[in-house]
Parts: C-alpha cells; structure tokens; sequence
C-alpha cells in the first residue's frame, strides 16, 4: 500500500471513529518504516480537522468528537515513545504552558500540541481543558523572568473569544511582555491574532512546534 493510501485510510479512520481500526492502521505505518510525525500531520491531523470543521457545521455532534477523539488517542499511544527517540536535546526552549480555553473540554488537539512541542525541547506544563485565564495569568507570574510561551486552543468561536480576554487580563496585570502567545483552533486565524495582539498561531501541532521555536528565538 503506498503511503498516501495509508495517510488516506488513517484520515478515515478517525473521521469515521473507527477507534481499532485507526490503532491497527498506525501499527502497520510504524511497521512500514513511516516516521511518527509524517503519520500525525499526514494522516491523523488532516482527519481531526475535518471533524472539527463537520462539528461547526452542525453536521456531527459531541458523541461522536469524542470517539473520533478516542481514535486518535489510540493512535497517540503507541506514537508518542517514538517522538519522544526524537526529542531534541542541549537547546533551551523554554517552557510552555498548554492548554484549553473555558468553556471548552475537546482536547485532542491541545494534547498533540503538548506532545509535539515536548518532542522539541519544551518543558510542558500542562493545565487541562475548560481553564480560567485568571488560572493562565497566575501560572504565568509564577514564571515570570523565564522563557515562557503560552500555548492555548479553542475549537469553537465561543471559547476562542476568550482569548482576548486573555491577553487584557496579562495587560492589566503587567504580565504582557514576560510571556509569547499563541493561540489555535478551527476557528482562530491571523488576523484574530493581529486583531487580540497576540505573538502567533498554527494551523497543526506539527506547524505549531516549529512556530513555537521561531517565537522563542
């Protein structure tokens, strides 16, 4: 089977829930000596994001996030030991502080950011989903004076406009410029970025470890 069927197939998976057969399919990548994160951003990636794009649609619902979720958890397990071989060492990223704006629980994608941006370099602290910026902003004082990046997600437009609830509340309490920002989701784009003041964003987990590095220069 050439390559782009299987990344084909494991999109499917996912987006069809199809919880064992998305961890046999990553298996068998793994077996056929494709590497971890051409079967994340090839592969699982491009099937949740069609989910998330069916769920603003209204075309699916929670249930089935959650066991297209599942789907990609599964396959996470057993690809997470092999980024982890690549982790790059000797290089002070930072720390970056994860996680998933109130309001919002769907944390698949925030997990495989964390777990990306830990294959590169950073210390992850990892709040959860459904976080209060009141929660954000004091883990950031508790940090203040490190490298600190703040790596938050949103996959529907209610949450995502807590963001900029988010960098006021740093503005307010003098917190702005000790911390990058960057914020993703379905719905966040550029000019949400630019329009909130915030230092960047990504369209996958795999764009985000890299812009993530470039931010933290």
């Amino acid at each position: 089977m050439a390559n782009e069927e299987i990344f084909d197939k494991l999109c499917d998976s996912v987006v069809n829930q199809d919880i064992a057969g998305c961890v046999q399919l990553t298996r068998e990548s793994l077996d056929a000596g494709i590497p971890a994160l051409d079967i994340i951003t090839k592969g699982l990636s491009p099937g949740m994001k069609i989910v998330g794009e069916k769920f603003e649609a209204a075309e699916i619902f929670l249930p089935q996030i959650m066991m297209s979720a599942k789907a990609m958890s599964g396959a996470m397990e057993i690809l997470t030991p092999e980024l982890e071989k690549t982790r790059k060492e000797g290089e002070e990223t930072g720390l970056a502080i994860t996680f998933v704006a109130e309001g919002d629980i769907h944390d698949i994608g925030h997990r495989l950011v964390s777990t990306m941006l830990g294959a590169n370099g950073f210390d992850i602290l990892d709040l959860g989903t459904d976080v209060l910026n009141e929660t954000v902003v004091e883990e950031v004082a508790k940090h203040k004076g490190e490298k600190v990046i703040l790596v938050g997600s949103a996959l529907m437009t209610t949450s995502m406009l807590g963001q900029k609830d988010l960098m006021d509340l740093l503005r307010e309490e003098n917190l702005r410029d000790s911390v990058k920002c960057m914020f993703g989701g379905a719905p966040v784009s550029d000019g949400w970025i630019e329009e909130i003041g915030a230092d960047a964003t990504a369209e996958n987990a795999a764009e985000a470890a890299k812009v993530a590095l470039e931010v933290m220069k």
